[in-house]
């Protein structure tokens, strides 16, 4: 027997882009799944700065080249609005590993997925979003941010936080700096996966990032990830 999800327990999703027939499509796949509740559409990111204040959604799809203001800077205001339990932004892009992709990920953008993927991946990018996982590895989340440098991004000072890690959770945020996976760094380490998330958690706590995705930016904006 199947059971109906409780309302309350569904992954709230939000959709932001300026093509009426693309989100209707979309909408029409979220309400398709138990787990998921779709709680509003804006067809620009002025209007999705907006809808994410008023419908409080878990996960918010952004389109990133939208009229009246950018997928960007919606992300970026949604993000500052938001805090680190707020709504994470998962990007619509047209072009895989593009620049647009890279300042969204700068942004505060907890992942990207292209416009035309399948929708069988897109939800589960929702599903994984909404878990805390980045979308795509960390080690992908560093050739972008390296492929496509940013001088005026970078921050000479390491914030007091940085400091305040142990000796241990410094080789965990290096090497999670580096791309490497929890089992690579358990591995690497001579511990346990289950060792390294909470050593992870501890890190990304102290230091106020959502997700590993953060972690990797923070670590490239202050220049604190070794050079290969």
């Amino acid at each position: 027997m199947t059971t109906t999800p409780n309302p309350e327990a569904r992954i709230r999703v939000a959709l932001v882009d300026d093509q009426a027939l693309f989100r209707t499509g979309i909408r029409m796949l979220i309400d398709s799944q138990p787990d998921l509740q779709f709680v509003g559409e804006a067809g620009d990111g002025a209007e999705g700065v907006e809808l994410v204040r008023r419908a409080r959604p878990d996960v918010v799809l952004m389109d990133v080249r939208m009229p009246v203001m950018d997928g960007i800077t919606a992300t970026s205001r949604i993000v500052e609005q938001s805090g680190t339990d707020g709504a994470k932004v998962l990007v619509l892009t047209t072009f895989d590993f593009d620049e647009a992709a890279a300042k969204a990920i700068r942004a505060g953008a907890s992942g990207f997925v292209l416009k035309d993927a399948d929708p069988e991946f897109l939800l589960a990018a929702i599903r994984t979003v909404h878990a805390g996982t980045a979308v795509f590895a960390a080690s992908a989340t560093r050739e972008l941010l390296r492929r496509y440098e940013d001088s005026t991004t970078s921050v000479e000072t390491v914030p007091p936080a940085f400091t305040e890690l142990t000796p241990r959770e410094r080789e965990i945020f290096d090497l999670a700096a580096k791309g490497l996976s929890n089992s690579e760094i358990a591995s690497h380490e001579f511990v346990s996966e289950a060792t390294v998330k909470t050593h992870i958690s501890r890190v990304l706590t102290k230091l106020e990032l959502r997700d590993r995705v953060r972690l990797v930016v923070f670590a490239h904006e202050h220049g604190l990830v070794a050079k290969d």
